[in-house]
């Protein structure tokens, strides 16, 4: 599977998320504790969105712990939304097209996952891509598949509505093909606005994810940690495991929800796929 991290707040170097924490995500390429595999080393990738119009990407194939490029930039971009993922192939090719994230428009997209047998109804499903979107599909991934379906069904105008469309769909296609449990998903994905977050497999057993507590709670339990003083009120992360160990500040994400990062009080609510 994979390991992903979403960030929203003040701006931060990217260095301050992928290198410095105890466990972070470069960290997690070679010692995940929650994941399937220890070692996520089939290409890494990292968007963020710093001004007005379409996110910056950088993606690789190699491994993230020592690519030297990743590590230069991640010294010098500083951004309020960022969006990281470290990649651990489920039987497509390792190449720059199948490293997440995925990017169409303003519209960043990152899976940890999959679909169960997907090549055994890959062609049904990308199919049902809307004819205007297709031609942008550059790699193979079932995660890529995931969001220009989830982009078909409505993805810019209502997200936690086309991803309950989109898994329900797939569902609905791999059960005609007799396949069980086909959807495995932790997903985040951003418009340069909000973030929005799903946990969901078919089968109620969903790969690993936990939210941040807030910020004013954290200033309470440390006040004298120089970094919570630092960011602002709003600041928040999405990731697959913990950074650290610091006590209260990871939380679990329930099974089967959604959740919304956003300027104001943020959202989570129950998550359900609706089937066509």
């Amino acid at each position: 599977m994979c390991r992903w991290l979403a960030y929203s707040g003040s701006p931060v170097l990217l260095d301050a998320l992928l290198y410095k924490p105890e466990h972070s995500l470069i960290d997690q390429s070679l010692h995940a504790q929650l994941g399937v595999e220890t070692t996520n080393g089939d290409g890494f990738g990292v968007g963020w969105y710093s001004g007005e119009g379409h996110p910056g990407i950088f993606r690789g194939i190699g491994p993230a712990w020592n690519n030297q490029n990743l590590r230069n930039i991640c010294a010098h971009i500083s951004a309020p939304i960022v969006l990281a993922h470290i990649r651990a192939a489920t039987g497509t090719p390792v190449q720059e097209t199948n490293s997440h994230p995925f990017q169409f428009d303003q519209w960043l997209w990152m899976h940890n996952g999959s679909i169960a047998q997907f090549h055994r109804f890959k062609r049904e499903l990308t199919l049902a891509v809307d004819p205007e979107l297709y031609p942008f599909i550059q790699g193979s991934t079932d995660s890529e598949t995931m969001f220009y379906l989830a982009l078909t069904f409505g993805l810019r105008k209502d997200p936690p509505t086309a991803v309950a469309r989109m898994a329900g769909f797939i569902e609905k296609v791999a059960q005609g093909h007799g396949v069980d449990n086909a959807l495995q998903m932790t997903v985040a994905t951003s418009d340069g606005d909000s973030i929005w977050s799903f946990r969901y497999s078919t089968s109620h057993h969903s790969r690993s994810l936990f939210y941040s507590t807030n910020v004013q709670t954290l200033r309470l339990l440390y006040p004298d940690n120089p970094a919570l003083q630092a960011v602002s009120d709003e600041t928040r992360l999405i990731v697959s495991e913990p950074l650290g160990d610091l006590p209260g500040v990871w939380n679990v994400v329930p099974e089967s929800t959604y959740g919304v990062i956003k300027e104001g009080d943020d959202i989570m609510a129950n998550f359900r796929p609706e089937w066509p």
